[in-house]
């Protein structure tokens, strides 16, 4: 974009005709929608998968809260854990929730997913401990458990959740492929 801006700049001062300014700034709206482009359902669930960090998006006290959680992705479900509080109250009163990652290489180089659905909360022994392996496997310094374990001494209770996806959306930004981290 700041390139077309440059164009512009450049061709401006070389030919104030206001039909050759309309031109330049067509020219310059094509360039830049071709550089915002749709992700397909592959591409998106590449990123959730790529990512290690994503945005928890729900409703706390009636307004958007929105927080950072480690996760594991499988099978259309984003896996995590928390301490009790305001994100776990607001998911058990709400259980609709959507989880942002994005891959950010430059101001005009990125990719965003939004993965929609809805909060479920793993009681179960067997799977709660199947899931925190896996997250422990994936993060083996997780937080903040691990630092309120250290501070009283006494462990407090995890919560284990998942989001089950039943929609999810991505967009980039640029014109080369973002290769995707492991």
């Amino acid at each position: 974009m700041r390139t077309a801006l440059w164009k512009l700049f450049v061709r401006v001062k070389a030919d104030s005709q206001p039909r050759a300014l309309a031109s330049i700034a067509l020219d310059i709206m094509k360039e830049a929608s071709e550089m915002i482009t749709t992700l397909n359902d592959t591409q998106s669930r590449e990123l959730l998968l790529s990512e290690r960090v994503a945005r928890l998006g729900c409703i706390a006290n009636g307004e958007p809260y929105i927080t950072p959680i480690n996760y594991n992705f499988e099978d259309d479900c984003v896996y995590s854990h928390s301490l009790a509080g305001l994100k776990i109250n607001a998911l058990r009163g709400n259980p609709r929730a959507c989880v942002q990652v994005d891959q950010v290489d430059g101001d005009f180089r990125w990719k965003s997913v939004l993965a929609f659905g809805n909060f479920n909360e793993i009681v179960k022994a067997s799977e709660r401990n199947e899931t925190l392996s896996k997250l422990l496997k994936r993060f083996p310094m997780l937080t903040p458990v691990e630092s309120a374990i250290i501070g009283d001494g006494c462990p407090p209770e995890v919560i284990v959740f998942r989001i089950k996806i039943d929609r999810i959306t991505g967009v980039s930004e640029g014109r080369e492929p973002i290769t995707l981290r492991n």
